[in-house]
């Protein structure tokens, strides 16, 4: 749950701000200083009635009455020089108070209810994409999430990466479009990922599989694109087979990872096929790229939402000409991507943000962690 406590402040559920509970008694101090350094015949006394109001915004119902049952007690007091208060006016102040301590109280009432309701809609979206473990059998994983709608942990983009009997396999996609209308496909895209690591043998296979979903989803066709289909998903499928230094790559559409090999930064070359949902998968098979891992070398994935940020200039965020600036630290690699893309786009992009970094333990130790578990697998 680390993700959504980090979160908090992004989904606009945090409490107020320390300083405005300081605000009342603040200004509660003021008020009777400058009234004693004042001539007596000028009253800023009655100034305090405006603080059981403020201080329904940062307190409870009890705080609340407190800050008003002591302006009624400074102000119904003569002897403390505060002001001359008349009995009418100490009624309006009263009628005052009593205002804000029920405005108080239902703000908390309300701040309780919409905390609540936040919490189940974080932990529902947490399980459609739950955080990426720092390793998965002999892969070392760091991710990172941003989804483009303020209040949401979960957009368009998605990623994933599991273990199953034919080795690791990693997926980020990007599906079209973004916000709370992409959530419903991309849990079902994940579902089916999760499904296909188990049971498909071929990193083909699992594309086609998550063809047919998005096609069975939007009521295309399967046997083509007869009709132009109104979802598509660009993706990259990546299989560490077990107990070798190596890593396949699928792309249908999606931007080719980027491989990190000390301070040299070099694009996977990967051919790219047609995007999913398209009907196309199952019928043309993407080609599969087989590349050789030297060790201490790393892949980074990602989606267009990084490449395609924009500078106040309209220049496209750089990825890989920052990266061997950033790398130097590669345990943090991908929030010091997050944080360069943020300055260089004067804010953060405007499309949903994911980067996964994924780095494999080739050590004799390491691979024969692979297919822990999976009696079946195939090397």
């Amino acid at each position: 749950m680390r993700r959504g406590l980090e979160e908090q402040g992004r989904l606009g559920g945090a409490p107020p701000p320390r300083w405005a509970r300081f605000a009342p008694a603040a200004a509660l101090i003021v008020l009777v200083l400058a009234q004693a350094l004042t001539p007596g015949d000028v009253e800023l006394g009655f100034f305090l009635a405006a603080l059981p109001p403020v201080a329904a915004f940062a307190y409870g119902a009890a705080g609340t009455a407190f800050f008003a049952a002591l302006v009624l007690v400074l102000l119904g007091a003569p002897t403390l020089g505060v002001a001359r208060a008349r009995g009418s006016d100490l009624a309006t102040v009263a009628a005052v108070g009593l205002l804000s301590v029920v405005i108080a109280w239902v703000r908390r009432r309300r701040d309780a209810q919409l905390v609540s309701v936040r919490t189940v809609a974080e932990a529902a979206q947490l399980a459609v994409l739950p955080p990426v473990p720092h390793r998965v059998g002999p892969v070392r994983c760091s991710g990172l999430y941003r989804a483009a709608q303020r209040g949401t942990l979960v957009g368009g983009d998605l990623y994933d990466v599991r273990a199953g009997p034919y080795g690791v396999r990693a997926l980020v996609a990007d599906v079209q479009g973004h916000g709370l209308a992409a959530v419903a496909t991309v849990a079902a895209l994940l579902g089916s990922f999760r499904e296909a690591v188990l049971d498909d043998a071929e990193l083909v296979a699992v594309a086609a599989r998550l063809d047919r979903r998005l096609l069975a989803d939007t009521g295309q066709p399967s046997d083509g694109p007869a009709g132009a289909p109104e979802l598509f998903v660009t993706a990259v499928l990546l299989e560490f087979p077990p107990g070798r230094d190596r890593v396949r790559i699928v792309s249908c559409g999606h931007p080719p990872p980027l491989r990190l090999s000390g301070t040299a930064v070099t694009e996977v070359a990967v051919e790219p096929g047609p995007p999913l949902g398209l009907g196309v998968a199952g019928q043309a098979p993407p080609s599969v790229a087989e590349v050789r891992l030297a060790p201490g070398d790393q892949l980074l994935l990602y989606t267009d939402g990084v490449t395609e940020a924009r500078d106040a200039a309209g220049n496209f965020y750089p990825l890989a000409d920052r990266v061997p600036v950033l790398c130097r630290d590669r345990a943090g690699l991908v929030r010091a991507v997050w944080q360069d893309l943020v300055a260089f786009s004067g804010g953060g992009p405007r499309d949903d943000v994911a980067l996964l970094l994924l780095a494999l333990d080739a050590s004799a130790d390491g691979l024969r962690e692979t297919a822990a578990g999976f009696p079946e697998a195939a090397l």
